[in-house]
């Protein structure tokens, strides 16, 4: 299925994103999905988490604003979702910043079926164990083959990995492609990443036959938001509505911006 007809499907189903996700986001994040066509429900209470994950179509972790509760609710609602063969997405937010960090991301990477790893580069290192000089939830500074770390996650832990940036690097372990596009401006934007793996969840949720050209399409279909907003948006203000507009506006997604390699075994 080519990505318009996926972005097609998403909206005539509306499927249902369970986000357990940060304090900082959680509003954007759920406005974000309602723009797109998804239906988003925030609930991050242990007592309910595996319940509402085995009713939803997607379930997104995000461990932006970190708790033991928090973090429980995750182990629960991940496995749930993945019993009841729905795709989770794990954004691991500063997972190099803190040791209470690291230890959640490898707690959740060995209880719960992760479909997807959605990340920017210092958080592939802190997962990959590699050398990088992290920055509180940022991506911090540092040198590595990306593509090639990546890879290497996506077949140790069995998923696929997104690496999301100026250039944005999706593989499964076997193939590879890089997507190129998007705005400065999203970098400006707090909470820009967190709301793309809940819109990654979206597409999954509706392209559950191929997650890795449903992941992709989501990761194009982002970066094309992104490039309308900016035409109209005078700073991070304005382009944070605009950006909500193009996602509910935008109706096609286009092929012309990824690049593909496949991976040498």
């Amino acid at each position: 299925m080519n990505g318009d007809r996926l972005l097609e499907r998403l909206r005539a189903e509306r499927p249902l994103i369970h986000c357990i996700t940060n304090i900082v986001v959680a509003n954007f994040q759920a406005n974000g999905l309602l723009a797109l066509g998804a239906s988003p429900v925030m609930a991050d209470a242990p007592e309910e988490a595996g319940e509402m994950s085995a009713a939803a179509s997607c379930t997104v972790l995000n461990i932006g604003t970190l708790r033991a509760d928090s973090l429980l609710a995750m182990e629960l609602a991940g496995r749930s979702a993945a019993g009841a063969g729905h795709p989770v997405v794990l954004d691991p937010v500063g997972a190099g910043a803190t040791a209470f960090r690291k230890e959640a991301v490898q707690r959740i990477l060995g209880n719960v079926d992760v479909k997807l790893i959605r990340c920017n580069a210092g958080e592939l290192a802190a997962i990959a164990g590699e050398e990088w000089q992290a920055s509180g939830v940022d991506a911090g500074d540092g040198e590595m083959d990306i593509p090639r770390v990546a890879e290497k996650v996506a077949i140790e832990k069995g998923c696929l990995v997104a690496v999301t940036g100026e250039t944005d690097v999706l593989t499964d372990g076997r193939e590879t492609v890089f997507i190129s596009g998007g705005h400065p401006l999203l970098s400006k934007v707090t909470g820009a990443g967190c709301l793309l793996s809940a819109v990654c969840g979206a597409f999954l949720a509706a392209g559950p036959e191929d997650p890795f050209r449903a992941a992709e399409t989501a990761l194009r279909f982002y970066k094309r938001a992104g490039e309308r907003a900016a035409g109209g948006a005078e700073g991070p203000g304005s382009f944070q509505s605009a950006f909500l507009d193009a996602l509910y506006r935008l109706d096609q997604v286009t092929e012309k911006t990824t690049e593909k390699r496949e991976v040498e075994t």
